[in-house]
């Protein structure tokens, strides 16, 4: 009896992940008929137009604001995404690429993923660094460089449709996409390796700890991944049952990302892996027809309404952000810095590293602005204390994933359809 949990908390959960589902549903398809945009930046931004409605009311009924406030702040946003949603997500981004076409981007999608996502951490550092000491708001280097780090994952979820429609090559689709997943499990690592050397305090962490740590959570997230995707390949094959198909993927994303936890490695580059093979191997080799079309659909749908309940709470959580003056234009300063290193991010290593050959035009131009950041930043914000400046980075990557989402996710689309198409009139 001692290990029976109340069934105030199954309530409690049940609650917040009914109204969630209600307000994404209502949202959604007010949305379709009548503003017409992509469905997550449509969901998100009649969100913020409600968050902005119940802030606005708070000067009439504090009651109200307050108890909207409490509410917001109850969900653990980091737990919902980074424990019970990511692994979900990956996974179901994951098992829909083309491994062909990956294969051949493999070299641009790994430079991506790695190189980029530290030059970007060290870059955005500095420059956030600079700015706040300008500003009078210094804050330590080493709480820039988490800065650094959970804003340099890209989330390419709410423009990839609109990429598609443009119109854009396949190579390039399957660039955004694998950086993408790749990034968001290198991007926790790399803050997870810069959040223990905040919480350890200087000297108390030497480099060896934090490379062991980086390669365990990585690497053994990677192996984890694929023993997960063999595992699944082994069973799938044996039983042709889509019913129980299915619950396998499941099991999979589930019981592999307890597993990870446990084990201390990477869950987000377990899933990727996981997925990658699922989606290559298993369905080519180890289902039927009726089972892959099944599989497909299924996640297909999880990956939508993951993705809607995702950006309502991105939406929503702007009613527990405190904003002062000073945040906001740190915020407004930041934003340029983080284009502007996104853009770096990607020309060093393609220079260094001799891909420009096999880039189409502007396609660095579509990389940079199609690099939105999403919930995970947010998500990672959130999870820095107080004491290690967490209201001000929250607030401030805030500001920088309403901007990636709103400006660069509505305008992505023309700026693709400018790009020459490969063997068009205005290809080289």
């Amino acid at each position: 009896m001692k290990y029976r949990i109340p069934l105030v908390i199954y309530m409690q959960l049940y609650d917040v992940f009914a109204l969630l589902t209600v307000l994404a549903a209502l949202f959604g398809y007010l949305n379709y008929r009548f503003l017409r945009l992509p469905d997550t930046i449509g969901v998100m931004l009649i969100s913020l137009v409600v968050s902005l409605g119940i802030i606005i009311l708070g000067g009439i009924k504090p009651v109200l604001f307050r108890q909207a406030t409490d509410l917001i702040r109850g969900i653990d946003f980091y737990k919902i995404l980074v424990r019970y949603m990511l692994g979900l997500l990956l996974f179901a981004g994951a098992i829909h690429i083309d491994g062909h076409q990956l294969k051949k981007e493999s070299g641009y999608v790994l430079t991506f993923s790695t190189i980029s996502v530290l030059i970007s951490t060290a870059l955005v550092a500095l420059l956030l660094y600079f700015v706040c000491s300008l500003l009078h708001h210094p804050i330590g280097l080493i709480y820039c460089l988490l800065f650094g780090a959970l804003i340099s994952p890209t989330d390419p979820i709410a423009v990839l449709s609109i990429l598609r429609k443009a119109g854009i090559p396949p190579s390039m689709e399957v660039r955004i996409t694998g950086e993408s997943l790749f990034n968001d499990g290198v991007g926790i690592v790399v803050f997870l390796c810069i959040y223990q050397i905040a919480q350890a305090g200087p000297g108390h962490l030497q480099l060896t700890d934090v490379l062991r740590l980086f390669a365990q959570e990585a690497g053994g997230g990677i192996l984890l991944g694929v023993l997960l995707g063999y595992a699944g390949f082994y069973l799938l094959r044996t039983i042709d049952y889509y019913q129980v198909e299915l619950l396998i993927t499941i099991a999979i994303v589930m019981g592999g990302s307890l597993l990870a936890e446990y084990l201390h490695v990477s869950s987000p580059l377990a899933m990727v892996m996981a997925g990658l093979i699922t989606g290559n191997k298993t369905r080519l080799k180890g289902m039927t027809d009726t089972s892959r079309d099944y599989i497909d659909q299924f996640w297909s749908m999880a990956d939508n309404l993951l993705n809607a309940l995702l950006f309502l709470l991105i939406g929503l959580e702007m009613i527990a952000i405190p904003f002062t003056t000073a945040i906001l234009i740190t915020g407004c300063c930041v934003i340029p810095i983080v284009l502007a290193v996104r853009y770096l991010s990607v020309l060093i290593p393609i220079s260094l590293l001799h891909f420009r050959s096999g880039f189409e035009k502007k396609a660095i131009g579509i990389l940079t602005w199609g690099g939105l950041r999403g919930g995970l930043s947010v998500a990672l914000a959130l999870s820095v204390p107080a004491s290690m400046q967490g209201q001000f980075l929250v607030a401030i990557t805030y500001m920088v994933v309403l901007f990636s989402i709103l400006v660069q996710g509505l305008t992505i689309g023309k700026f693709a359809r400018r790009v020459p198409r490969p063997g068009g009139p205005h290809s080289k």
